[in-house]
C-alpha cells in the first residue's frame, strides 16, 4: 500500500517537484484567504459600487499591463529565483498594508494600491512558476504533475481559504492578510530548497524586453496548434465571464438563493474540482486528450444552457458541481498540452500570452455580460454564451485531434522544424 506522499507526489517526480508542490500549495492557502477579505475590507471602507468594482479589477489589470513582459524577463533569468522575489515582494506588500490597518492610517486608497502592487507581483509569480513544472518532471508526468497543482488551487484557494478569511476578517480586520504573509513567506522558503533551476543563455548585451515578446508572438502565430488552443482559451472564457459578471445578481435575484447560497455555488464548484482531482490519473490512463477536451468543451455548452433554463436553486448548485469538475480537467489538460509543444525557452511567454488572453476574455467577456443582462434580464447573458460556446465547439472540433497530436518542434525532423509544414503534416 503506497503512502499518502507517494500517492500524492510520487517519488519518480523527484524532491524538487514536492518543494514546487509544498510551496504552490502553500501560497494558495494566504490567496484564499485573501480571496475573502480583500473584498470585505473594500466594503468595509466604502459602498461605492465604482470602488467596489475597481478592487475587482485591480486583480487582473496587472495582467494585461504586463503579462507580456513578465514572461519575456522569465525567458531570461532564473525562473525559481524569479518566483522567489516576486513572491517576497508580495509578502512585502501585504505587511505593509498590516501595519496601515493596526495602526489605523488604512483608506480606501491605500488598499486599492495595495491591490494593484500586489496584482503585479503576482503576474511574475505566475508566469514564472508555470515554466518549472516541465523543467522537473518528464512529459509523460506533466499531466499527473499539473492536477496536483491545481488540486492545491481548489482545496486551498477556492474551499479552505475563503471560509478561513471571512472568519479571521471578523476577528480583526489585519488577520487575514497576516496570515497571507505567513503563508507567502513559507512559499519563499520552500521554494528556495529546489535545486538551481537552468538559466537560459543571456547575450552580454540583451535585446530590448519588446524585443523578446515579438519573438514569442511570431513562434506563437506560425505554430498552429498552440494558437489555436490560445484562441479557443480566449473565446471560451469571453463566453465563461459574461454570466459570470452578473452571476451574484443571478444567485440572489433570479433563483432567490440569498447571500449564503450564492456562497455555496462557489462551494459545489470547488468539490467537483476535488472529485475530478481523484479520478484524474483513470481518466488519462483510458481516454485520450482529444476526446477529454471534446466532453469538457461540449459540457460547457450544456451548463451555459442548463443555467439559463433553471429557475431552482438546488438545480444550479448541481450544475455548479458539475462545472468545477470538467473545469479542473480542462485546466490540467490544456495546461499540459501547450507545456509539452513549447520550447523551454519560450515557456515564460507563449504562458503570458496565453494568460493574457484569459484575462482579456474576462474583460471583454464581464463587459459584455453587463450590457447585455442591462438591457435583456439575468438569463439573456446565458443565452449568449450558450450560443457563442455551442458556435465556438462546432469550428474547433476536428482542430482538437491536431492539437493533441502535434508533436514538439525539438522531436520533429530536420524538414519538419517549420510549424505550418509540421501541422500541415499531422493526421
Amino acid at each position: 500500500m503506497p503512502s499518502l506522499g507517494e500517492l500524492i507526489a510520487p517519488r519518480r517526480m523527484g524532491r524538487d517537484f514536492r518543494w514546487l508542490l509544498a510551496s504552490s500549495w502553500t501560497s494558495n492557502i494566504g490567496d484564499g484567504v485573501a480571496l475573502a477579505a480583500a473584498p470585505l475590507l473594500i466594503a468595509s471602507m466604502t459602498s461605492s459600487p465604482i470602488l467596489v468594482a475597481a478592487g475587482a479589477i485591480l486583480q487582473f489589470l496587472p495582467w494585461l499591463l504586463f503579462g507580456l513582459h513578465a514572461g519575456a524577463i522569465a525567458d531570461r533569468f532564473d525562473r525559481r529565483r524569479l518566483v522567489m522575489a516576486a513572491n517576497a515582494a508580495r509578502a512585502v506588500v501585504l505587511a505593509a498594508l498590516c501595519v496601515f490597518l493596526v495602526t489605523g492610517v488604512a483608506n480606501i486608497w491605500i488598499v486599492l494600491a495595495v491591490a494593484f502592487l500586489y496584482g503585479t507581483a503576482e503576474v511574475f509569480v505566475d508566469t514564472a512558476g508555470s515554466t518549472l513544472l516541465p523543467m522537473l518532471v518528464k512529459p509523460a508526468d506533466l499531466g499527473t504533475g499539473n492536477a496536483r497543482l491545481q488540486a492545491g488551487y481548489l482545496v486551498a484557494n477556492q474551499f479552505a481559504g475563503p471560509p478561513l478569511g471571512a472568519f479571521l476578517f471578523a476577528a480583526g480586520t489585519a488577520w487575514p492578510f497576516l496570515l497571507e504573509v505567513v503563508c507567502v513567506s513559507l512559499a519563499v522558503v520552500l521554494i528556495s530548497r529546489m535545486a538551481k533551476t537552468p538559466v537560459p543563455p543571456g547575450d552580454r548585451h540583451p535585446p530590448p524586453v519588446h524585443t523578446d515578446i515579438a519573438e514569442g508572438l511570431r513562434w506563437l502565430w506560425r505554430n498552429p496548434p498552440v494558437r489555436m488552443l490560445v484562441l479557443i482559451i480566449l473565446v471560451f472564457n469571453v463566453t465563461w465571464a459574461a454570466p459570470w459578471g452578473v452571476l451574484v445578481l443571478y444567485a440572489t435575484e433570479h433563483l432567490h438563493m440569498g447571500a449564503v447560497g450564492y456562497g455555496a455555488l462557489t462551494t459545489a464548484s470547488a468539490a467537483g474540482g476535488i472529485l475530478a482531482t481523484l479520478s484524474f490519473g483513470w481518466l488519462e490512463r483510458h481516454v485520450s486528450f482529444a476526446t477529454l477536451m471534446r466532453i469538457v468543451l461540449s459540457l460547457e455548452v450544456l451548463m451555459h444552457l442548463s443555467f439559463a433554463l433553471t429557475t431552482t436553486g438546488w438545480v444550479a448548485l448541481i450544475i455548479m458541481f458539475v462545472f468545477g469538475a470538467y473545469a479542473f480537467v480542462w485546466g490540467t489538460i490544456s495546461t499540459t498540452v501547450r507545456q509539452r509543444l513549447v520550447p523551454a525557452e519560450l515557456q515564460g511567454r507563449v504562458a503570458s500570452v496565453n494568460m493574457v488572453g484569459v484575462f482579456g476574455g474576462m474583460v471583454i467577456g464581464q463587459a459584455l455580460g453587463g450590457v447585455i443582462a442591462q438591457l435583456w434580464g439575468l438569463t439573456a447573458p446565458w443565452w449568449f454564451a450558450f450560443g457563442g460556446a455551442a458556435i465556438t465547439l462546432l469550428l474547433v472540433w476536428k482542430p482538437i485531434s491536431q492539437i493533441v497530436s502535434a508533436k514538439p518542434v525539438a522531436e520533429t525532423g530536420p524538414e519538419d522544424v517549420d510549424p505550418e509544414r509540421q501541422s500541415a503534416n499531422e493526421p
